[in-house]
C-alpha cells in the first residue's frame, strides 16, 4: 500500500473531483505535486494504513474462521468460497466503515479541487474527524457510503472466488505454487474483482468524502 499509495491518491482525486481537466494518472500527480508539494500524493498515508490493517484483519479472520468451520477438512468448492467471502465482506463493511470514512476525508484534507461544491475540512488527526463528524453530522455519517460498500463486498468475494479456483487448478499440475505462481494468479483475481466493482467504488468515495449538506 506504502509503494503504490500515490497512484491510491490519483485514482481518489479523479473519483471525486469530476471538474479536473487533467484525466491521466501521471498528469494528476504532476499537478497535485505542483499545487500541493512533494509529499502531497502521501497524504493521508497513515489512517490509510491503519485501517487497512484493522479491515484486512477482520475480513481475514472472519473469512478463515467461517471457511474452518463450514468445511471441516473437507475439499472446498468455488461456491463456498464465494459464499464464506461475501459473509467475510458483510461484517468487514459494518465494522470497519467509520475508520475509512474517516480516512477518505484525512486522505482528501487540504487538496485543491476543481469542485466547488466540496466543503474543505480542518481535522487536527483521526481521533478529531471522528469527534468532528459525530458532533456536525450525527453518528450516522459514519456510515456514509455503507450500501455501495455492502455492494463491494463481492469485490473480495470475486477476488478469493478466482484465486481459490486459479489455486486448485494449478496444484492439479504441481505439488507446491511458487511465489511467483501466488503472485500472478493474485494479481489476476483482484484485476477481475476490480474492474467489475469499479464503478460502485467511485459511488463509495463520493459519500463518503461528501457531508450530508453537500449531497443534499
Amino acid at each position: 500500500m506504502t509503494v503504490f499509495f500515490p497512484l491510491d491518491t490519483a485514482r481518489l482525486r479523479l473519483q471525486v473531483d469530476e471538474k479536473r481537466k487533467s484525466k491521466t494518472t501521471h498528469m494528476v500527480l504532476l499537478e497535485i505535486i505542483k499545487e500541493e508539494g512533494l509529499l502531497a500524493p502521501y497524504r493521508g498515508w497513515f489512517p490509510v494504513i491503519s485501517s487497512l490493517c484493522c479491515s484486512n484483519f477482520v475480513y481475514f479472520y472472519t473469512f478463515n474462521s467461517l471457511k474452518a468451520v463450514w468445511v471441516k477438512g473437507q475439499r472446498s468448492t468455488t461456491g463456498k468460497d464465494l459464499v464464506v467471502g461475501f459473509v467475510a465482506g458483510v461484517v468487514n463493511v459494518l465494522l470497519t466503515t467509520p475508520l475509512w470514512v474517516v480516512n477518505t476525508r484525512l486522505k482528501l484534507q487540504g487538496a485543491k479541487f476543481r469542485n466547488e461544491d466540496i466543503v474543505p475540512t480542518n481535522y487536527k488527526g483521526i481521533i478529531d474527524a471522528f469527534h468532528q463528524i459525530i458532533r456536525d453530522e450525527g453518528i450516522l455519517a459514519l456510515w456514509n457510503g455503507t450500501f455501495p460498500s455492502l455492494l463491494l463486498v463481492f469485490n473480495p468475494a470475486i477476488q478469493f472466488m478466482f484465486y481459490e479456483g486459479l489455486k486448485r487448478q494449478l496444484l492439479k499440475k504441481r505439488v507446491k505454487l511458487s511465489s511467483l505462481d501466488v503472485f500472478i494468479i493474485g494479481a489476476i483475481s483482484k484485476a477481475i474483482a476490480t474492474t467489475v466493482t469499479y464503478p460502485m467504488q467511485t459511488v463509495q468515495s463520493i459519500l463518503r468524502l461528501f457531508t450530508h449538506q453537500n449531497i443534499y
